[in-house]
């Protein structure tokens, strides 16, 4: 488990300015629910100064991404949009008396939202680049220009720095050698030499199954992880479904009280581990809300 601070759960158990902000007049969306982790920041701003009145957030993702969006909107209320823009993700990690480095990329998800939502107010197209960018890590879909951006703004030198600021990498890490070659290349601006260390470690340690087990045998092993995390469910009244597989990504339907619990992202991303452990490959748990429309014959 990692170490979190005091303000950090108290952002995640408390989340400050939780929903959308009623009238607002600016929005920023980014992240991807298959992807993991999404966040919607809303504003409402003074036409006539810029100032930020009201801010408020909808998180899908973990307990840090919880509270870096509620930190973000405490840090940003009040300031102009100008004054916004220069708070950094570290600003953000600072606020809550520090992250743990593998939750980093959740302050990178709230710095991206506000730059998203400061666009959309001054009728910009704001981009995040990444669809300019060559995409390195297919697991969680970051490209070579989110890369780039944040090894310079945090003056990353390892690769196991660029898993916990982009979570690039944290998966199956078949894409550590293009991160290598972003970090030689980066550091190179400033007279850096990157040098390569021992493997960098991954988000989830995944051993390596002796033999490639049939869909059946995955999907049994998938329903033997559920099993064990639904006596904790059941106690709070709620319970998980299985829906479907559908390669690397598995599909569950959470149910009574965890139907539409602002822990429910929380509760996935725990079975999402469970799931991992049990199968010793990288998956994705998504809700089978989420699932394409033609796809979907559950009730």
């Amino acid at each position: 488990m990692w170490e979190y601070s005091e303000k950090v759960q108290e952002h995640f158990f408390t989340p400050r300015n939780a929903g959308a902000v009623q009238d607002a007049n600016a929005l920023g969306d980014v992240g991807s629910l298959a992807c993991g982790d999404a966040l919607r920041l809303s504003l409402k701003v003074d036409p006539e100064t810029e100032v930020i009145l009201d801010a408020g957030f909808q998180t899908f993702g973990c307990g840090s991404a919880i509270a870096s969006s509620s930190a973000l909107t405490e840090i940003i209320k009040g300031k102009t949009l100008d004054e916004a823009l220069k708070v950094t993700n570290q600003d953000i990690a600072d606020y809550l008396d520090g992250l743990p480095p593998e939750k980093m990329h959740c302050s990178v998800m709230g710095r991206e939202a506000l730059q998203a939502a400061v666009a959309n107010y001054r009728g910009e197209e704001w981009k995040d680049d990444h669809e300019e960018g060559a995409l390195i890590c297919k697991c969680f879909a970051v490209d070579s220009v989110l890369i780039e951006e944040t090894i310079r703004n945090n003056k990353l030198t390892t690769v196991e720095d660029v898993v916990n600021f982009t979570k690039a990498g944290g998966g199956c890490s078949a894409c550590h050698e293009g991160v290598e070659e972003i970090l030689t290349r980066v550091m190179a601006e400033s007279g850096q030499t990157f040098a390569p260390a021992a493997p960098a470690p991954v988000a989830v340690a995944m051993p390596t199954p002796p033999t490639k087990m049939t869909g059946v045998q995955r999907i049994r092993k998938i329903e033997a992880a559920l099993e064990a995390i639904r006596p904790n469910l059941q106690r709070d009244h709620g319970d998980v479904e299985l829906i479907d597989v559908d390669g690397k990504t598995v599909y569950v339907k959470m149910t009574g009280a965890c139907a539409g619990c602002q822990m429910a992202a929380v509760t996935l991303e725990g079975i999402q581990e469970r799931i991992i452990d049990e199968l010793g490959e990288f998956v994705r748990v998504v809700p089978a809300e989420l699932m394409p429309k033609s796809e979907r014959a559950y009730g």
